[in-house]
This record gives C-alpha cells, structure tokens and sequence, in this order.
C-alpha cells in the first residue's frame, strides 16, 4: 500500500474516533465551565475521565500530526527541511500528549 493511501485511511480512522471524543469533551466541559478548582480536580481525577481524555489527546495529535505532515510535503520544497520539520513535528505529537498524561494521571486531590 502506497504511503499517502495509508496516511489517508488514517486520518479517517482518526477523525471517525476523535468525533465522539470531541462530543463528550464539549459536553463535560460546558458542565465544568463554572466549577472551582475542586470539582475540576474531582472530575479530572475520575478514571473514565483520565481514559478518555488521554484518548483525546493522543489521537487529536495523531490527526493533527499527519494533517500538517501533509501540508509541509505539498508546500515545503526543500527536501531537507521538509524531512526536518516533519520529523520534528512527529516527536512533538509524541512528547506533548504523553507529558500530559503524566501529569493527568499524577492528579490527586
């Protein structure tokens, strides 16, 4: 399989997951809008919460990973720097989602 057809069918799957995931975000968090800082915590303490908010995370970055993976190919003409950034770009997606799941999972109240 041609590595663009991948990219593609990934970027579907992705999207296809990150709708309902995107949904119950909204949702939860229209409801801990106006919370303190305690009920946040309790919420954010919460397995089902921990579970899906590190799902969130990690196939938001995945998308947006290949997303703007596909905009440095079709814009960036040097081979050299389009390599760079995207290999760049990728250790971001990886290292951000997973400090913040450290730190969501680290929460305590």
């Amino acid at each position: 399989m041609v590595t663009a057809t991948k990219k593609w069918i990934f970027l579907k799957i992705s999207s296809v997951i990150l709708i309902p995931l995107m949904l119950w975000f909204i949702v939860n968090f229209v409801s801990i809008y106006d919370k303190n800082f305690e009920e946040i915590l309790v919420f954010l303490t919460k397995e089902s919460s921990k579970l899906l908010l590190s799902t969130l995370m990690i196939v938001a970055f995945f998308f947006s990973a290949l997303s703007i993976s596909e905009i440095f190919e079709d814009y960036v003409h040097d081979e050299k720097i389009k390599n760079i950034s995207i290999k760049l770009l990728y250790l971001s997606a990886i290292i951000i989602p997973f400090l913040t799941i450290i730190v969501i999972y680290n929460l305590n109240i």
